[in-house]
């Protein structure tokens, strides 16, 4: 698409989407975005051209919203936090809509995994004529860089941890278990499913009392860049830090680092070593 054309913007919660809008019109182009309804910053549409709103699964509004502003690329980032069940009020905000049932109650019906259902909302909006893309597209600076990124290198014995935790974890990945585990001493510590990475930080630290430990944490082998790319951020340093991590291994190119150069500095403050590590598969 040519850089006269707008762009198109689906977002969620957190920093990662307010960055992107940035790195988009830093490039040039006009950024329309759907804000998704009580999940997005409040940043946001200060860095937008064009700013609506829609419910987490108005599926056919998001497309409605996008198409009228011309739109044929869009990319979709930030997390979705769950709507709260006891307030009435809230689900009628968020009810999906026609098309979002049809596909929840059909092509979903065997499979609502969460790459499944990402990947069924992008053949929908494929069929509208709206192609998501690379979600890291327009933010080159925000991913992980290969080597030490911090001011100290791991020490001898993260190193070790490292070399010896990374084709357990490429493994994980292929097994789609997870994406993250914790190392000490070459003895996994806790392994990542779904209650996702941060409260497996605080199950490593409640189980490795005296610290010292590493977190790995890597893309899948078969990684979707449109969507679900694994992501550090500020919040990742502070919980290592409170649960007694000496060390973040992350995969080069692969893992998004929101904010990366105040993440880098949070860790150089509490003594943490940030390494960019390459993952081989098999």
């Amino acid at each position: 698409m040519g850089m006269d054309q707008p762009i198109g913007l689906i977002a969620g919660q957190g920093r990662l989407p307010v960055l992107t809008a940035a790195g988009m019109r830093a490039s040039g182009r006009r950024v329309v975005c759907v804000g998704l309804r009580d999940q997005y910053d409040a940043l946001l549409p200060a860095e937008c051209d064009t700013f609506r709103t829609a419910g987490i699964i108005q599926i056919g509004r998001w497309i409605r919203l996008l198409r009228r502003a011309g739109v044929h690329e869009a990319v979709m980032v930030g997390r979705v936090k769950k709507v709260r069940m006891y307030d009435p009020l809230h689900m009628v905000r968020q009810m999906p809509d026609l098309r979002a049932a049809k596909l929840w109650f059909g092509k979903l019906r065997h499979d609502k995994r969460n790459d499944a259902i990402l990947g069924a909302v992008a053949d929908e909006l494929a069929g509208e004529g709206i192609t998501l893309i690379d979600s890291t597209k327009y933010i080159p600076q925000q991913m992980a860089d290969e080597g030490i990124m911090t001011r100290h290198a791991p020490a001898a014995a993260e190193s070790a941890d490292i070399n010896f935790a990374l084709p357990i974890i490429a493994r994980m990945g292929e097994l789609d278990v997870g994406q993250s585990i914790a190392v000490r001493d070459r003895e996994i510590i806790a392994v990542e499913a779904i209650e996702g990475t941060d409260r497996m930080i605080q199950r490593a630290g409640e189980l490795c009392k005296r610290g010292g430990w590493t977190l790995l944490k890597i893309a899948k082998p078969d990684q979707d860049m449109r969507f679900d790319v694994p992501t550090v951020g500020l919040n990742t340093i502070e919980k290592l830090k409170a649960c007694g991590a000496a060390c973040l291994a992350v995969e080069a190119g692969k893992v998004i680092m929101t904010d990366k150069q105040q993440i880098i500095e949070a860790a150089d403050r509490a003594g943490i070593a940030i390494v960019g590590v390459q993952v081989t598969h098999s």
